[in-house]
């Protein structure tokens, strides 16, 4: 495989102008109303989180082991809390402008519900509030025709996808396939009491036992017949073997190993881009270590991010400073990245592509960036293999 490194000199690039809408779907493809089978095809349909009634999540082990100790006592103490205002607005102008650059791109725009996230749930086991539903790419996976609710082992986003039933509901009356993976019990044989996070040379572990199968869908990524997986503190060894026995022979699971002492979703440390190129984290990731039938594949090595100067940002977002990967491929070409990330703008446009340049920088203390905060439900193209 050949492993290119950035960032490039070019400026960033790619406006929406220099692509009009594409010709319309055909009235077959129209009749499918979920339709994505990879991370890369002509994009025609989309989920975008929301904002509304958003909560600080509680201070459960599965939150905070993947914090420093400091900001999981304090979020201990705010859980139940709504965000800072500021945060929220800052948040709220920038998804605002992020769904018109979509809508302007030709993309349809779907919403969940609205949800008061304080509002306290309980099970025969436990109790708890809400957190958010600004990320359907964590509750929801897309395979084809059909939509999976996954096993999350958030015990503040048990119920998340109720906010997104109407769009279910109607995509299934529509003709797609909907399925929920068997509910998790979340009780404390699921969760390790001894975990600590390991030190760099120390093996590898994670704060899940094998006691049930759970799984976020952002620790997967697609290419057609062939997923790939990064096991996880929210994703356990028995939920993807519950993902392989579902999908079935027609399709294969390959694991990504990670050297985050973190880790929490797939989409900062190993990106599909497109056919035969994957974008990886230097940091995260061995090149040398991918699964064999990437071989062929160009592996782009993501340029370090640029700073983040703002203090309250920098002390409330619960994700790394690799979002600056965590772009949204319109198609093959076009790409959806962070305009405050100009290293990885001009690198995009090295290999090849057109960054169109986008704020979302303070939607992270609420879970992520462009793919975090999206599920595409339909691309135009169809099941194939990508790899060998």
């Amino acid at each position: 495989m050949a492993v290119t490194h950035g960032p490039g000199t070019a400026t960033a690039a790619g406006e929406a102008a220099k692509h009009p809408a594409a010709a319309g779907p055909s009235a077959e493809h129209l009749a499918r109303p979920v339709n994505s089978h990879n991370e890369w095809d002509p994009l025609e349909e989309i989920i975008v989180g929301r904002l509304d009634g958003a909560t600080i999540p509680s201070g459960h082990p599965v939150v905070t082991c993947n914090v420093p100790p400091w900001a999981g006592r304090l979020q201990g103490l705010a859980a139940g809390f709504r965000y800072p205002r500021l945060l929220v607005e800052q948040a709220q102008q920038e998804l605002d402008g992020f769904v018109a650059l979509l809508e302007s791109l030709g993309v349809t725009v779907r919403r969940p519900d609205a949800v008061d996230h304080r509002r306290r749930f309980a099970t025969p086991d436990w109790s708890s509030r809400g957190f958010c539903n600004t990320c359907p790419r964590d509750s929801m996976l897309v395979i084809g025709d059909e939509i999976i609710e996954t096993p999350m082992a958030w015990p503040c986003r048990y119920f998340e996808t109720h906010s997104y039933r109407p769009i279910l509901k109607d995509y299934f009356r529509r003709g797609a396939r909907w399925t929920a993976a068997p509910k998790p019990q979340l009780t404390d044989e699921l969760f390790d009491p001894d975990f600590r996070v390991p030190r760099d040379g120390e093996p590898m572990r994670y704060i899940l036992t094998e006691f049930e199968p759970v799984f976020d869908a952002a620790d997967f990524v697609r290419a057609g017949r062939d997923l790939f997986v990064t096991r996880s503190n929210v994703t356990n060894a028995m939920g993807i073997d519950w993902l392989r026995r579902h999908l079935g022979p027609g399709y294969r699971i390959h694991e990504i190993t990670s050297r985050c002492r973190t880790p929490m979703h797939i989409d900062t440390t190993f990106v599909l881009l497109a056919p035969g190129k994957v974008l990886v984290n230097p940091e995260y990731i061995d090149p040398g270590r991918l699964p064999d039938v990437l071989d062929g594949w160009d592996v782009l090595v993501a340029p370090e991010p640029d700073p983040i100067d703002e203090r309250l940002l920098k002390v409330t977002s619960m994700c790394g400073k690799w979002l600056s990967m965590n772009v949204l491929m319109v198609d093959e070409k076009r790409v959806i990245a962070e305009r405050h990330h100009t290293g990885m703008l001009r690198a995009l446009e090295r290999w090849g592509f057109e960054p169109i340049p986008c704020d979302l920088l303070h939607y992270a203390p609420f879970g992520g960036s462009f793919h975090c905060a999206t599920l595409d439900v339909r691309r135009r193209g169809e099941l194939r293999s990508y790899v060998d």
